[in-house]
């Protein structure tokens, strides 16, 4: 099936398309349009026309159609999580497509509730100070193949509520869900306020530069969102950058292990690993570091890799080849580096991109597979004996996007937590973002927050009034 563009609440063909690979199978399912610079600035011409009407609605009318959108996503879940795992590789069922649509309307719906009222610095007989909040302008959004309609959620429905008109740009690996999401939410919006440009990555590379976008919101490698950021510079674009991870966990030798081992490994390997606030390198004390490799290993041998449209399947492909040859890559130089593979470490054969989940124990920093973020199905365990140490180690790595303490004693995990250096810490679980929780990185994790009132916040610009 083909796909179009959306442009000024139409629909918009193009001449030239790309194919959208199934990575289960390896052959293509759908074709993406092959959007243009020239199609670019037809969108972008767009948003302007109907930033004006949308900004100047009544709030109550703003949040209302936000709320209107929750309900088409609700409506087409089964549609919608088809396509996703079609193109993105994970399973249909347990924390897959379902789960993510799911998501998704119920992020829109706590979305389309929040609030930004004026704050009031002065209000005496002296006279009236008052911080007002308005809309940015146009919003290009830039959304990554991992969770491609969570995250567009993630990036459009601030922008909307806050008064902002939106151009889209999917990943080209995954675009097929978004643009039919945004067909789909015309329903409830004036033409021009959701724009939706699939294509190449230039596509990207012009939103970034382009003058008639006023704020990028980019979720994507640390390498690209500099990029990004460098070529915002010239038009002095408002920037919210969700970036690269390598989320450390410590587990403290008081866990209990009954209850972490399940949670920990799905910390891991929710999305088969390509989540950008999963563990990404586990550090164990030594009192119960082989136990807990033990249990680890025993959990992965009931969990089922395969095609996500099986309904047994828990975890599913590697979304692209450059991906899956990058885990393949890293894992291999562990091996090569000393680590003991306790599962998995090599492709599983046949035409799609599965590799099985991969844990690596005696890893240590200065390996790639430490050092750099992988991305994928695959951990490495590393030993502490010292706490302090352990932190230290954390600490060592130029990303802060999240982190995680498992402890039975819960003041004592508080007290590692705020020690690391990360922008969201969990105890006793990892990667649980809320709708109503800031969230982002500091270091080179990114700029700036998402979500709640803060996130909210992040798509407006302040005035202040004085009386």
């Amino acid at each position: 099936m083909t796909y179009n563009l959306i442009i000024d609440g139409a629909a918009v063909p193009t001449e030239s398309h790309l194919d959208v690979v199934n990575p289960a199978t390896g052959r293509p399912f759908a074709r993406c349009p092959a959007g243009t610079p020239a199609d670019l600035d037809r969108a972008v011409e767009a948003a302007r026309r109907a930033f004006p009407a949308w900004a100047a609605k009544p709030d109550a009318e703003r949040k209302a159609a936000v709320a209107a959108l929750a309900d088409i996503i609700e409506a087409n879940l089964p549609e919608l999580a088809e396509l996703v795992t079609r193109e993105q590789g994970k399973p249909l069922g347990g924390f897959g497509s379902q789960w993510e649509i799911g998501g998704a309307a119920a992020w829109t719906r706590f979305t389309a509730g929040l609030d930004l009222p004026v704050e009031y610095i002065q209000d005496d007989e002296q006279g009236r100070v008052a911080l007002h909040r308005k809309p940015i302008g146009v919003v290009g959004s830039i959304t990554p193949w991992n969770f491609p309609v969570m995250i567009a959620i993630w990036h459009i429905m601030p922008a909307l509520r806050a008064g902002n008109t939106v151009v889209l740009k999917p990943s080209p690996y995954t675009p097929i869900a978004t643009l039919r999401l945004a067909e789909l939410l015309q329903q409830a919006l004036p033409p021009g306020v959701l724009n939706a440009v699939a294509g190449p990555d230039e596509i990207g590379r012009a939103m970034s530069s382009h003058p008639g976008i006023d704020k990028i919101v980019f979720t994507g490698s640390t390498r690209t969102g500099k990029h990004v950021m460098a070529s915002a510079a010239d038009t002095l674009k408002r920037l919210t950058l969700e970036l690269g991870g390598n989320d450390a966990a410590i587990v403290l030798p008081d866990v209990d292990l009954d209850t972490a081992v399940e949670k920990i490994f799905w910390g891991a390997f929710l999305n088969n690993g390509q989540t950008c606030a999963a563990i990404k390198r586990l550090y164990v004390h030594d009192s119960i570091h082989d136990a807990l490799c033990e249990r680890l290993a025993a959990y992965a041998a009931t969990v089922r890799t395969g095609d996500g449209m099986a309904a047994d399947s828990q975890l599913g492909t590697i979304q692209n080849r450059m991906q899956f040859d990058r885990v393949s890559k890293l894992v291999d130089a562990a091996r090569a580096d000393g680590v003991r593979v306790l599962c998995g470490g090599a492709p599983i054969e046949g035409d799609g991109l599965f590799y099985p989940v991969t844990l690596l124990a005696d890893a240590k920093e200065g390996m790639a597979i430490v050092d750099e973020e992988q991305f994928g199905p695959a951990l490495p365990i590393l030993r502490y004996s010292d706490v302090d140490d352990a932190v230290a180690r954390a600490n060592d790595n130029p990303n802060g996007l999240g982190g995680s303490v498992w402890s039975s004693d819960p003041d004592a995990a508080l007290a590692i937590a705020s020690r690391l250096e990360c922008g969201s810490v969990w105890i006793n679980s990892h990667a649980m973002v809320r709708p109503d929780a800031p969230f982002g990185g500091v270091k080179q994790s990114g700029i700036g927050v998402e979500f709640g009132t803060l996130g909210l916040a992040e798509f407006t610009t302040v005035q202040v009034i004085h009386q």
